[in-house]
């Protein structure tokens, strides 16, 4: 298992678990399918910042492995 801040790490249509903003302070993490990269730097330490397929934002905080 990786964790999402390195942004060569994250390809679109990976399956990975984000923290949307309204969740930073509970933790809870939503798991989907990455549709857009939305962090431009190579790397960002809370985690890359995705859109996922159902139209969630969040920071990828893991990256789940197949």
């Amino acid at each position: 298992m990786t964790n999402g801040t390195k942004r060569s790490d994250i390809e679109e249509g990976m399956l990975v678990k984000v923290v949307q903003k309204k969740d930073q302070r509970s933790g809870q993490l939503t798991e989907g399918i990455v549709k857009r990269i939305l962090t431009s730097a190579p790397n960002h330490h809370h985690g890359i910042k995705v859109m996922l397929e159902s139209g969630e934002v969040g920071r990828v905080k893991e990256i789940c492995e197949d």
